[in-house]
């Protein structure tokens, strides 16, 4: 597959990305939240802020689709293994643990405060161990990238 085409498919998996992120954040996180409240109105009042916390929680999301755009549009110029790359993947991966960071204590909180049960916290730690290793493999990648765009400028610099 050539550059244009490996950037193109890599744009349309991130549009894809961002739009079911909408779906997910805008329609289906409201409406089985308010099917909950309505369910077990003595947890109503933990509607709003469960809300507010997942919306919370897709900014940096998007964050992360905004610069896997940026990635895939280099690659379509094809300077795959460039500098800017790197440093698009290495704050991709501080991205993802400060928000899984964010993900698991706010999940703590929640539990402490009366707002939260057990088996949620119990499952966000799945998600944390995701979010985890994203931001592992995002970081490898970034200095992998690194080391390859360092070898690129060598070998551009050999006559």
């Amino acid at each position: 597959m050539e550059q244009k085409g490996l950037s193109r498919w890599l744009k349309f998996i991130t549009l894809c990305f961002g739009l079911f992120g909408i779906v997910i954040y805008v329609f289906v996180v409201p409406y089985f939240g308010n099917d909950l409240a309505q369910s077990y109105p003595e947890f109503s009042y933990a509607f709003y802020p469960w809300v507010i916390f997942l919306w919370l929680t897709a900014i940096p999301c998007y964050m992360v689709l905004v610069f896997m755009w940026r990635i895939s549009a280099k690659i379509g110029r094809d300077c795959s293994f460039c500098r800017d790359n790197a440093t698009d993947l290495k704050r991709i991966a501080v991205i993802t643990i400060a928000d899984t960071i964010f993900f698991f204590v706010t999940n703590v909180v929640f539990l402490f405060i009366g707002i939260s049960h057990p088996s949620i916290v119990l499952a966000s730690t799945v998600f944390t161990f995701l979010g985890i290793a994203f931001a592992v493999i995002s970081g490898a990648l970034s200095h992998l990238v690194l080391k390859a765009a360092k070898l690129q400028e060598e070998n551009e610099l050999t006559i």
